[in-house]
């Protein structure tokens, strides 16, 4: 077990105002986030925190990553839309999201109850790693701009949260980023943007709403 992964169960991500408060969404889903880390841990997984969050990894790979929300815990996978799913359990983040799946709980029971088809599903997604497939991704009607693509790879909780937005907000947020020519400037605006995304708001939603 990672240390740090500890401290996020206590503090959370620390990438928000709420981070090492009452208001912290961990605070309303630590039970099912251990169980969810155990139960990786049990397929074998090295324990990781990246972008703030427990992550999980095989050879340097990413597989996992658990997680809190407002109104769920998930598991979440990277190449999620590659498993077969016979459960029928996987959610999209988004209606744009084309490689990452994730499972949301809302009670501890649901973990418990689904312990041996979690670790088939996260023991696929090593199977899917190892086999060096990868995510065919199609082209977006309102295109993506690659700075905010670059900055989903790198962050897979900003990927989960922007398309945990409303399709309008998401395209408020494209659009506002696309506009600037230089590539810097793009940058500069997703990271000005975080928390608000984090936050469940959209671009001209007056902040901590």
């Amino acid at each position: 077990m990672n240390p740090k992964v500890d401290k996020y169960l206590i503090d959370g991500c620390m990438r928000c105002k709420y981070g090492a408060t009452p208001a912290c969404k961990v605070n309303s889903w630590r039970e099912e986030l251990v169980l969810l880390r155990h139960i990786v841990l049990a397929c074998g997984l090295t324990e990781e925190v990246k972008w703030g969050v427990p992550c999980y990894t095989y050879k340097d790979k990413n597989i996992v990553v658990i997680s809190a929300f407002k109104d769920y815990s998930s598991l979440s996978f990277f190449k999620g839309v590659l498993l077969k799913d016979p459960q029928n359990i996987l959610d999209q983040h988004g209606e744009s999201s084309q490689s990452g799946r994730l499972i949301k709980f809302t009670n501890p029971k649901q973990i418990h109850e689904q312990e041996e088809v979690l670790k088939a599903y996260i023991l696929e997604a090593v199977e899917i790693e190892k086999s060096g497939l990868k995510v065919v991704f199609k082209k977006n009607p309102e295109p993506i701009p690659d700075e905010l693509r670059d900055k989903f790879a790198e962050d897979p909780v900003l990927e989960k949260a922007f398309y945990a937005l409303t399709p309008g907000r998401q395209r408020g947020y494209i659009i506002y980023f696309s506009q600037p020519k230089q590539p810097q400037t793009r940058y500069s605006r997703i990271e000005k943007c975080k928390e608000k995304i984090f936050n469940g708001e959209g671009l001209n939603d007056k902040y901590g709403k």
